[in-house]
């Protein structure tokens, strides 16, 4: 009876740990960025356009669009908080960037509607930021440059700054 029931367990023991991959899981696995990894990211977004000449805010949201970082310049105008979350919460949400966004919703496109949501910002300067393997773990938006297309190459640089964190 002893071996009985050792060789049950045994099996039993075998069989978990296959279950745990298995499409039928409960659990939902992501990754996200650190903190840290999201301030340098916002850091060097700031940077780059303060060299640029531009006074910014820099947003960065995590994969569910929740803020994890805001820094804004000394000069940078009040708007750029709201406009910069914004962006990286757009987005995030519908992983694509503001500035592709901005052309797929103008008036007469089939997308168009999505310009009535109260927090979509279809308007350049939002970058999703995915990891190595393709996954979303931010988002990043800037706002205060003096022009969207200007927003967009802050955020690149603020994600070429942790590529190498996140290229796994």
């Amino acid at each position: 009876m002893k071996r009985l029931s050792l060789a049950m367990a045994a099996t039993a023991s075998l069989a978990f740990p296959a279950m745990a991959q298995d499409d039928t899981d409960a659990l939902v696995h992501f990754k996200a960025l650190k903190p840290e990894v999201a301030q340098q990211m916002a850091q060097a977004a700031l940077i780059a356009c303060r060299d640029a000449g531009y006074q910014v805010g820099v947003t960065v949201v995590d994969r569910f669009g929740l803020p994890q970082v805001f820094l804004r310049d000394q000069y940078a105008g009040a708007h750029v908080y709201e406009t910069s979350r914004r962006k990286a919460w757009t987005a995030v949400s519908f992983r694509s960037s503001t500035t592709d966004l901005a052309a797929s919703t103008a008036a007469g496109q089939v997308s168009s509607g999505i310009r009535h949501l109260s927090e979509a910002l279809p308007l350049g300067g939002g970058l999703v930021v995915y990891e190595g393997g393709g996954s979303v773990v931010a988002g990043i938006g800037v706002s205060g440059a003096p022009g969207p297309d200007l927003d967009d190459v802050c955020a690149e640089a603020g994600i070429a700054a942790i590529e190498d964190q996140i290229a796994f």
